[in-house]
């Protein structure tokens, strides 16, 4: 995907999110509900007709390609309008060699669960997306535990970090805090396991290991 592209599909799904965000919340007439579909469907051919992407790989989630954020993840994908997005980035840790991804999230109305606050699937799914981009190498969830310590609100920008804690061969141990302000909202172990040849599993997603 060159620059321009990039740009105008960050753009387009920005809105769709605008969209989303105001469909969770507005209460319209059925006249406006109408000439809304409409419009969408107008838009839904529209781009039925365009062509799709030749890999399907590039809608998976973060994590599986070193160092790569997938732009169509529906956790993290600046291009996929079901996404918050989470925004991760890779930095330092305190000692050395040691690398810790921090990032932050807001989740919007569409996300909500009880009321005001996020529902906990995509407080799971953003620990999922953090602590398998962590991993800085492919890797799959074998185990996922959340510790839910504060309800999670809706409208706030949350803070993220996310580490691996140790590795035993293909097995990783990954772990995350979510935080609002400095208070603890969240936190979370994984499990993750790499792939027997990573070599072989990169080749395969048209990437060199």
């Amino acid at each position: 995907m060159d620059d321009e592209t990039r740009r105008a599909s960050h753009r387009l799904a920005d809105q769709m999110r605008r969209i989303i965000a105001r469909l969770a919340v507005v209460r319209p007439p059925a006249a406006e509900l109408e000439r809304a579909a409409d419009a969408a469907e107008a838009f839904a051919d529209r781009l039925d007709a365009l062509p799709q992407r030749t890999r399907s790989w590039e809608i998976s989630e973060a994590g599986l390609l070193p160092r790569d954020f997938v732009a169509f993840s529906p956790v993290s994908g600046r291009s996929n309008p079901m996404s918050p997005p989470v925004m991760l980035r890779v930095e330092e840790g305190p000692e050395a060699g040691q690398v810790v991804i921090t990032g932050e999230v807001t989740f919007g109305p569409a996300y909500e669960g009880p009321p005001g606050h996020c529902h906990g699937g995509w407080v799971a799914a953003m620990f999922d997306e953090a602590l398998g981009f962590a991993q800085l190498a492919p890797g799959f969830t074998a185990y996922l535990h959340v510790n839910y310590r504060r309800p999670t609100p809706l409208n706030a920008k949350l803070d993220i970090k996310a580490w691996v804690d140790s590795v035993d061969g293909r097995k990783r141990m990954v772990k995350g805090e979510c935080y609002l302000d400095g208070v603890l909202l969240s936190d979370a172990e994984g499990l993750f396991i790499g792939p027997k040849d990573e070599g072989d599993f990169l080749a395969r997603l048209g990437q060199k290991p």
